[in-house]
């Protein structure tokens, strides 16, 4: 079986990246919905895996791994090493997770990602009937995580919470600078309402960044280690920062009982590398969608195994065919997976185009694994054609 063609499409909300091969068979990816311009990046890297057998991953990737980059560059390399995965388990015949070492778990905890809320204000009562809405979603988490501090509109709407001037124009950027005290007070009684609001068994974890300086970060992560979260994430470096800030994390992490967690950005095992060694996190959170794909990914957490750094894998844009790359990786990895974040389909016709997806997909708050070849789920093309743009009219072709 040799590689034909690679071909990107947008489909929603998503890109959706096709490997096509001269035996009939495809494998499918997804990127992140916040990456609608990658086609260009994606199709980039046809040319230097022509020719090639999709079956040898890794012989296929050492030609373009070292032509990423960190979020969103690598982005487009996650995404073939995926549909290389579910082209590789279609040709065997088996679920990628055999593929990748076979399940340690029959199911894989979720948290909520992206089932969200609309906000009804940013006051602690706001927060705690936010976190509430979420917690009695039907999927039933066991986990919610909320965003806060500089990963919500506070910088932006409330004047006199840190000393700083609020950023415009990013995905995810709303400012840097320390936290005033009022701020600090405020961050603490919104984690007491939040804890306050969920059931007994529903951890909290929060989305906290980037934006902090490190005496704040430690001031906070102190202040709430009564409340027991789950973890503190990306304080200091994270989302959209073209860097790992293990230097930073370390001044903070081992100072406190509060996890620390960070990685959604970070491209390949190096990136992790001083991280995972100096034990500058207590937890990582990479994205398949951007470390490089679910061998990467896997190789990440066996690493972060040796060093007592626990697993939660960022998910939240990475659309239905990210939910199955998900559920096949972390089926496999070792036991310091906790969780990974829930993506969906958006626009919501994407469930009515892919089939393969169990029904509810979360059970109190698990998904259970599946065993179908590759990914073990499919594109409709004739349910999805009617949602192709007019220059991707070929895409099923």
């Amino acid at each position: 079986m040799r590689i034909t063609g690679l071909k990107c499409a947008v489909i929603g909300d998503n890109p959706v990246v096709r490997v096509l091969t001269d035996e009939g068979l495809s494998g499918f990816a997804q990127v992140e919905s916040y990456k609608p311009y990658l086609r260009w990046h994606v199709l980039h890297y046809e040319r230097f895996i022509l020719g090639e057998d999709p079956t040898d991953v890794e012989r296929v990737m050492l030609k373009i791994r070292r032509r990423g980059a960190f979020k969103p560059w690598g982005s487009a390399v996650s995404a073939i090493e995926i549909a290389l995965w579910d082209l590789a388990g279609k040709a065997a015949g088996l679920p990628v997770h055999k593929l990748l070492g076979g399940k340690v778990r029959d199911r894989v905890r979720v948290y909520n990602g992206a089932v969200r809320f609309p906000m009804n204000g940013l006051a602690p009562e706001d927060y705690a009937e936010n976190t509430a809405r979420m917690a009695a979603s039907p999927e039933g988490f066991t986990i919610v995580k909320q965003g806060v501090a500089f990963h919500s509109q506070v910088p932006r709407s409330m004047p006199g919470f840190f000393y700083g001037d609020p950023v415009t124009g990013g995905h995810g950027d709303y400012g840097y600078g320390p936290i005033t005290e009022q701020g600090m007070r405020y961050l603490v009684d919104c984690v007491s309402a939040m804890k306050g609001a969920l059931p007994a068994g529903v951890g909290l974890a929060l989305d906290c960044g980037p934006g902090w300086t490190v005496p704040d970060a430690l001031r906070f992560a102190r202040a709430v280690e009564d409340h027991h979260l789950l973890w503190l994430e990306d304080m200091l470096a994270g989302d959209y920062t073209p860097f790992a800030g293990a230097d930073l994390y370390a001044q903070v992490t081992g100072h406190t009982a509060t996890p620390v967690h960070t990685g959604e950005q970070i491209y390949l095992r190096h990136g992790f590398k001083e991280l995972i060694e100096r034990r500058a996190v207590d937890i990582i959170g990479p994205d398949p969608c951007d470390v490089g794909g679910l061998a990467e990914l896997k190789w990440v957490a066996e690493h972060a195994h040796l060093h007592g750094i626990a697993m939660a894998p960022h998910g939240t844009g990475d659309g239905l065919l990210g939910l199955a790359a998900l559920v096949q990786v972390c089926a496999a990895l070792p036991q310091n997976f906790i969780a990974f974040e829930y993506p969906v389909g958006s626009p919501s016709w994407w469930y009515d185009i892919v089939e393969g997806l169990p029904s509810p997909i979360v059970r109190d708050g698990f998904i259970d694994v599946w065993d179908r070849p590759g990914l073990g789920v499919e594109i409709v093309p004739d349910a999805a054609r009617p949602y192709l743009a007019p220059e991707d009219l070929d895409f099923f072709d």
